[in-house]
Formats: C-alpha cells, structure tokens, sequence
C-alpha cells in the first residue's frame, strides 16, 4: 500500500490519478466557486431559465466532485448543501 499518498484510496487501480494537495485544494476552490454561484442564484426571488440552467449544471458539477476520492480533510458539507439547495430550486 502506498503510504506515501494518503488521498490514494485504492493504490491498486492505476487509472486513480493520485493529486497533490495544491491540486487538491484548486478543486475544493473551483467547487466552493459553484457552491457560491447556487446559493446566489437560489437567492433570487426571481430566476430566468438560464439562471435555473445554471444551477443544475453546478449542481451537476458538486455531484461529480462530492463523489471524488482524493479529498482528504476537506469539509465536503458546503458541497452537499447546496446540491439539495440547487436540486430544490430548479
């Protein structure tokens, strides 16, 4: 097993990408970044149709990232509640 990495869940599958943990933290930035953008949109008391387009592609996005396996630390709670904010106004 390779202790060496400790965000390698799986160190037998070689298609798992093993990150650093600056790549680590640019993906929990680039998520918060749409965590911030559905909570905004969900704000609205008003939502266009691109607006309702937006939050589900973020959702969608948040689902992807919350299902990664190189988090290590991080507080994936923001990610969480605001997929179930962005699936509730959309």
């Amino acid at each position: 097993m390779n202790t060496q990495n400790p965000n390698l869940r799986n160190p037998d599958r070689l298609d798992q990408k093993v990150l650093t943990p600056e790549q680590i933290a640019r993906h929990y930035s680039a998520a918060l970044d749409s965590v911030n953008l559905i909570n905004d949109l969900v704000a609205k008391p008003d939502k266009t149709a691109d607006d309702l387009n937006t939050i589900k592609r973020n959702v969608g996005h948040l689902k992807i990232m919350v299902a990664k396996t190189f988090w290590t630390i991080e507080d994936l709670g923001p990610f969480k509640t605001a997929i179930s904010a962005g699936n509730t106004a959309s």
